[in-house]
């Protein structure tokens, strides 16, 4: 439970931290790049602030080495893993795509040709790169570690799971820039709080993500380090900014419901995809946890 506690107190003060500076901030950055967003500014500001703290926390929890950050395999064998995820990672996530294509709910942008589509391709793979690296190396490396090594696998699992999922609503208001002061940093924390207060418009994409969660700290476990999520995630995320920089979500569909809001890709039908492969790697005993000696490919 320290483990736990420590990273929550990690990452909410330091969400804290970032609104009270945000005014200041912003003012300095906003002087050299006028056309970044102020949400964009402080969501960067609390990302730089969150790695300092972490690597603060980290001293005091006692993780240090390879391992603890789940990169304890060699690196051809984390790069052969880390390729056989990310192939793993679109053919799981393409279907998606397809059947929102055959039911209506997607169809092409203006313009769709093979510049659009190969730019969307290229950010895609950059975008799903440096978050799955960021991310995967976060939750199912360093936090995943702590609180397993603490409380269990079930605990940093769950743990995991659910602030991985709930971290992804905390950057979501947008303050215009002629209407920034000193209050709207706390006005971007307000209105990501508030989607915990009222989630029934993001329910769907957040019951994904935990979902999601929920299945790469098992992949977490049965690999023995981060290399095999860090694939999988990098496809998914690929193939999700993929279609929605090359598609557009048809809100009159009768199947519409079935794509969620909060980025026009996951919602029930991805739900859904994802609680089936939990339950068929259940089913063939893949979930089951297997010995591996430190530094085995």
């Amino acid at each position: 439970m320290r483990a736990t506690l420590a990273f929550l107190s990690v990452i909410f003060g330091t969400l804290l931290l970032a609104a009270t500076l945000s005014w200041p901030v912003w003012l300095g950055i906003h002087a050299l790049v006028p056309e970044w967003p102020f949400h964009r500014v402080v969501s960067r500001f609390w990302q730089l602030l969150l790695l300092v703290a972490l690597l603060l926390a980290l001293r005091r929890l006692g993780l240090r080495g390879r391992e603890a950050w789940g990169y304890g395999l060699p690196r051809r064998a984390f790069l052969r893993q880390a390729g056989a995820g990310f192939a793993l990672g679109i053919a799981t996530m393409l279907p998606m795509t397809a059947i929102m294509l055959g039911l209506g709910v997607l169809e092409p942008r203006a313009g769709l040709g093979a510049p659009m589509l190969a730019e969307a391709l290229a950010t895609g793979l950059a975008a799903g790169i440096a978050v799955a690296i960021v991310e995967e190396t976060f939750f199912r490396g360093l936090m995943y570690g702590a609180v397993a090594r603490e409380s269990g696998f079930a605990a940093a699992a769950a743990a995991t799971a659910v602030v991985y999922a709930a971290i992804h609503f905390l950057a979501r208001t947008k303050i215009p820039a002629d209407a920034v002061d000193a209050g709207s940093g706390f006005d971007l924390l307000a209105g990501a709080l508030a989607h915990f207060a009222n989630p029934g418009p993001v329910l769907d994409s957040l019951v994904t993500l935990v979902l999601v969660g929920l299945l790469l700290a098992f992949v977490r476990r049965r690999s023995g380090a981060i290399a095999v999520g860090i694939g999988l995630h990098a496809g998914w995320v690929l193939v999700i900014k993929a279609t929605t920089a090359t598609m557009r979500v048809q809100v009159e569909a009768p199947a519409a419901f079935l794509v969620g809001s909060y980025d026009g890709y996951t919602g029930w039908l991805v739900a859904s995809w994802a609680a089936l492969l939990l339950a068929i790697a259940a089913a063939s005993g893949w979930l089951a946890p297997v010995t591996r000696q430190p530094g085995s490919s």
